[in-house]
């Protein structure tokens, strides 16, 4: 169960004079996984691995009307701070969020079902989280949001980190150099971040019924890249049209847009980062995802609910003339109480995480079985 802390409790960090009411819950999760990959020799000799994915914590609620949102994760590799925002509820339909808030962009929250996410996530255009002001709009059929970010959750180009890939969203950090492997670390003179991003989400529900719902939207972002110099070293933009439907116990979820980004110095490569590794990605590409699932809700005794899904990414019309990324997920989700578990088989090509890389031009295809079970309290 979660813990509800006493405004006494906050005592350590208010003026004494103070007399705040406070309402702070504090959760979090413990995670495992168990994975077999075809494509590495020594997992698939050992018949897979199980490993510790996430112990994390959550602190959710509000103080004196102030709300608060953080989240803090640990892993084998790295300890990020997943979000960490603060908020006020102007009125019943406008709030506004200023910190480390979720990008507002696609289908909300996620634009997949599997523990996988879909290609967009590791393009920075699913569940990313960067540092800025977000104003949230919420009316009977249309929802709005209106960002502006300063810069990713690590302090831009010259925030005080050891290491600029120990992140849990994807971000730029650079553009690839020639000569350079595409899992490289950026180079001195390649290294960029975003910074002064504007981003708009508009989406509208064309079916108001009690199990039935059909939210169809837009999004567009845009924003400068900057070096360690006091000048832009170019600018960045994406646009994607989505569409999140609910009918009965289907859900269908589609996504179609583009991305690009324009460095100064040319390159058709950029550099990613996340997950304590650094990547590439095609400088533009066309974004597409079709996902479909069926929940069976209490389906046997002492199970809640089992959600069936089929999740599809493609990611093509590469800059560099790079290979397409696909990536096909057939998988279940299934939730007992406080244990929530994702069982995945996925099917990739030219896939982070799936033995491959977007930047990679391989020609062959990669299969992985996926486990992940997390206790939530």
């Amino acid at each position: 169960m979660k813990k509800r802390l006493a405004s006494a409790a906050l005592c350590c960090v208010l003026p004494l004079t103070a007399t705040a009411e406070s309402d702070i819950t504090v959760g979090g999760a413990v995670r495992f996984q168990y994975s077999f990959e075809d494509y590495d020799d020594g997992n698939r000799q050992r018949v897979g691995d199980i490993d510790l994915d996430t112990v994390r914590i959550n602190f959710d609620g509000s103080v004196d009307n102030i709300l608060l949102s953080a989240e803090l994760r640990y892993y084998e590799y790295m300890e990020v701070v997943h979000h960490a925002w603060l908020g006020y509820q102007i009125n019943p339909e406008w709030q506004v969020q200023l910190g480390i808030t979720q990008l507002p962009f696609g289908n909300l929250p996620y634009n997949s079902h599997s523990f996988f996410f879909s290609s967009n996530y590791y393009l920075g255009l699913e569940d990313d989280y960067d540092f800025g002001i977000k104003f949230l709009y919420q009316g009977e059929h249309l929802e709005s949001q209106i960002a502006l970010f300063k810069n990713d959750e690590q302090g831009g180009i010259d925030g005080y980190v050891d290491n600029r890939s120990d992140r849990y969203s994807y971000d730029i950090v650079g553009s690839r150099q020639a000569g350079q492997g595409i899992y490289d670390a950026p180079s001195a003179s390649g290294a960029l971040a975003e910074t002064n991003t504007l981003v708009w989400r508009v989406a509208s529900d064309l079916l108001d019924q009690p199990n039935d719902s059909l939210q169809v939207g837009f999004s567009a972002l845009h924003g400068q890249l900057h070096d360690d110099q006091e000048t832009s070293a170019g600018d960045y933009s994406a646009f994607a049209l989505h569409m999140n439907g609910q009918f009965g116990a289907w859900n269908l979820q589609l996504t179609s847009g583009h991305y690009e980004y324009n460095p100064d110095d040319g390159s058709e490569l950029m550099v990613v980062g996340a997950y304590s590794f650094f990547d590439t990605i095609a400088a533009s590409a066309d974004i597409h995802s079709a996902n479909i699932a069926y929940r069976f809700d209490a389906p046997v005794d002492g199970i809640d609910a089992i959600t069936v899904y089929l999740d599809n990414s493609v990611v093509s019309g590469k800059s560099a003339d790079l290979d397409d990324t696909r990536m096909h997920v057939l998988g279940a989700s299934v939730s007992k109480g406080s244990l929530f578990t994702y069982i995945d088989l996925i099917h990739g090509e030219n896939q982070p995480f799936i033995g491959s890389s977007m930047a990679a031009n391989a020609g062959n295809s990669n299969t992985r079985f996926n486990i992940n079970v997390g206790f939530y309290f």
